[in-house]
Order: structure tokens, then C-alpha cells, then sequence
């Protein structure tokens, strides 16, 4: 299974498992990131196009790291001027590991499993609550 996301004004393949690189994520790291604009979802039987994105998709990820991408060289000048100029530049970025794409199937399934847990916390008998000495007088 394997998605197309966009972030950062750019489009990206994922799949399980995958580390990418994208442009600097405002998320520190260990911490989880959440992509909702899902471009397509491709499962082994069939592909889910949006329009522009697919509906109840998410994916999720974990920031590994952040760093600075490879130093590049910004070189200008104009002939016969003596005028140059040289500035360096490198990029930052968010290193993502990608640990699940979730669909609206696996939504549901979730959401059914949490009622299921919360109908059996709610079925437990109350305690019964002992007025203490103060709450008794006041009374």
C-alpha cells in the first residue's frame, strides 16, 4: 500500500516504513505528525484518486530528526565589471519516518472498538461516596 501526500507545497510517494525528507516541519522530534492531504491511496486491488484529496485518509509519521540539507553555491557576476558575489545556502529539513496509512475502512473499524470499550467503562456500578464529618454538619 502506498500514498500520495502533499506537504510543503510539494508531492510526495510514501509507503509504511519509508523515511523522507521534507521541507522544515514546525514538530520536535519523537514526536507524531499527521499529512491529511492525500492525493491518492493505492492498495493492492485498486486506487482511490481525490479531487483534489481523498476523503477519511490519513498518514502518519514520526519525526526522526531535523537538519540542513548539502551547501550549495550562489554565484553572481557581470562581465567586464569587477562585480561578484558568492553566497552559500543550505536548505532545512525534517527527517519522517512513516509508520501508518490509515484509510476510512480502518477509521471505522477503530471507532466501533472505542464504543465497544466505552459502553463497558460506563456499565461499571458507581462507588458510593461516605459523607466525611465536615460535609455531614454542613448539612
Amino acid at each position: 500500500m502506498y500514498a500520495i501526500i502533499e506537504s510543503c507545497g510539494k508531492q510526495y510517494k510514501v509507503a509504511e516504513g519509508d523515511v523522507v525528507f521534507f521541507e522544515k516541519l514546525d514538530a520536535e522530534e519523537g514526536k507524531k505528525v499527521t499529512f491529511d492531504n492525500v492525493v491518492l491511496v493505492s492498495d493492492d486491488s485498486k486506487v482511490e484518486v481525490g479531487a483534489p484529496y481523498v476523503k477519511g485518509v490519513k498518514v502518519e509519521g514520526k519525526v526522526v530528526s531535523h537538519g540542513k540539507g548539502k551547501k550549495i553555491l550562489v554565484y553572481k557576476y557581470k562581465a567586464k565589471k569587477n562585480y561578484r558575489r558568492t553566497q552559500g545556502h543550505r536548505q532545512p529539513y525534517t527527517k519522517v519516518e512513516i509508520t501508518k496509512i490509515k484509510t476510512a475502512a480502518e477509521k471505522a473499524t477503530e471507532a466501533k472498538a472505542e464504543t465497544k470499550t466505552a459502553t463497558k467503562a460506563e456499565a461499571k456500578p458507581a462507588e458510593k461516596k461516605t459523607a466525611t464529618k465536615k460535609e455531614a454538619v454542613k448539612e
